[in-house]
């Protein structure tokens, strides 16, 4: 009776969880990431922005607060696991490699870089 109950279950997945990471480290990355390099590397070089709008009182000051730590997940942690679930969904498809095995590494890798990430901002809040 007990294998009867078994077979109408659905079997569980992980892979809402790398969905949902996937999706919001692609708005992240469609969004925040262009904006950055807008201002960072066109805006503040051509002079539409000044100079003093990054010095490094102000950059520190902002980059370890609150709005830093959203910044940080939201243009280096996300998209980290966005790509990784583009890598994995491409070797899955190029039938390279074992699943499990990619899934680990690719996960693991954007997990680390992820976590080396919150390391340096709470490095620079202490």
């Amino acid at each position: 009776m007990r294998e009867a109950s078994d077979a109408k279950r659905p079997k569980r997945s992980d892979e809402p969880l790398w969905w949902a990471l996937f999706s919001a480290g692609g708005v992240c990355f469609a969004v925040f990431v262009p904006a950055a390099i807008l201002f960072i590397a066109v805006l503040i070089p051509l002079g539409v922005v000044p100079e003093t709008a990054l010095n490094f009182e102000r950059t520190r000051g902002l980059l370890f607060s609150f709005p830093g730590l959203i910044f940080i997940g939201a243009v280096i942690c996300l998209p980290l696991f966005h790509a990784a679930h583009r890598i994995r969904h491409g070797l899955h498809d190029l039938t390279l490699g074992n699943e499990s095995i990619n899934k680990l590494f690719t996960y693991g890798l954007a997990a680390l870089l992820s976590i080396l990430a919150l390391y340096g901002f709470l490095r620079g809040i202490l």
